[in-house]
């Protein structure tokens, strides 16, 4: 266990992290970037090829964006820490922030970009089969099901992303959205409904995920939501993506969050309601969730925070 003081402590390590580690790094500052112990990288780490970021007409992969955007910002100096924060005494001057490992951290300021969450189905059968069926990471674990059924519950962008990726191992995929209509791009949308291998089940819900201890889970019940008739489908990988949840737990109400759990911030700033701390990303984003509005964020909270440093020097 060790104690070490710094300029500036950025938790989370996804493209709002980085981003501002670079741009403080650049600036003079000592970033240390409390990157998690498990999943540093953020969400992209779970995605294939992005398509979407600027500056790669062709796409590159998630994990290769992100492990770019890590070598740009420990070369400007940023300390990465593959750790996870247990707490955070954010008051005063001085914000202190304790790893699980044991070790502390002291700055004069902080950002928060630690994303957020996979939501879960909660329902009967999902976790007794996490991990043996149940995924919430399509690049992860789709090579397990090849030639098998999957479904994938959810109606936004990452949920027909998955989708269309998973068509590439499972013999079938089927879409289950509760509503009549999708909430993802249109692009995404065409793309699904032309492929040959991906099928839909509108206004419908999982209520049980059904299985065996030997083989995993093999079906998925869902009920109509309009008749309200319950159906089994065949499904040995249950892909969910139904959303996310901000992770802001280990601040333990020391920042004012929304009704939803995202962290408010002073209009277009990235300021939040602690002088000295500031939040990036998903965590704050509810509506775009997307790495290029994150990254820009991010950048955006390096510079309030550079403004914040400058005036308490």
């Amino acid at each position: 266990m060790s104690e070490q003081t710094t300029d500036v402590i950025i938790i989370g390590s996804g493209p709002a992290g980085y981003t501002a580690a670079i741009y403080l790094g650049r600036a003079g500052y000592r970033p240390v970037v409390i990157a998690g112990a498990l999943t540093p990288g953020g969400q992209l780490v779970n995605t294939t090829e992005v398509e979407n970021f600027p500056g790669f007409p062709d796409g590159i992969m998630g994990p290769d964006l992100m492990d770019a955007m890590r070598k740009q910002a420990e070369r400007f100096g940023a300390e990465i820490v593959y750790d996870d924060v247990v707490s955070a005494d954010v008051q005063g001057d001085s914000k202190h922030v304790v790893l699980d490992g044991g070790d502390t951290y002291t700055a004069r300021a902080v950002i928060v970009a630690t994303g957020s969450q996979v939501r879960k189905l909660g329902v009967p059968g999902e976790a007794e089969y996490s991990g043996r069926g149940v995924s919430y990471c399509a690049t992860c674990d789709g090579f397990f099901f090849r030639g098998k059924p999957i479904v994938v519950v959810g109606g936004g962008d990452s949920a027909l992303t998955e989708a269309d990726f998973l068509s590439r191992f499972g013999s079938s995929v089927t879409v289950i959205h509760r509503r009549d209509t999708f909430r993802a791009s249109r692009i995404l949308v065409d793309r699904a409904e032309k492929n040959p291998k991906v099928d839909f089940r509108m206004n419908a819900v999982v209520e049980r995920v059904n299985g065996d201890d030997e083989s995993g889970a093999h079906s998925v019940t869902i009920r109509d939501t309009v008749t309200g008739d319950t159906t089994e489908i065949p499904a040995n990988g249950v892909f969910v993506a139904i959303g996310h949840t901000p992770a802001t737990e280990f601040l333990h109400g020391a920042l004012q969050l929304d009704e939803h759990g995202y962290i408010t911030v002073d209009g277009s700033s990235t300021r939040t309601s602690v002088p000295g701390v500031f939040a990036a990303g998903d965590v704050v984003d509810g509506v775009y969730r997307q790495a290029i509005s994150a990254a820009g964020m991010g950048c955006r909270a390096a510079l309030d925070a550079q403004a914040y440093l400058a005036e308490q020097a």
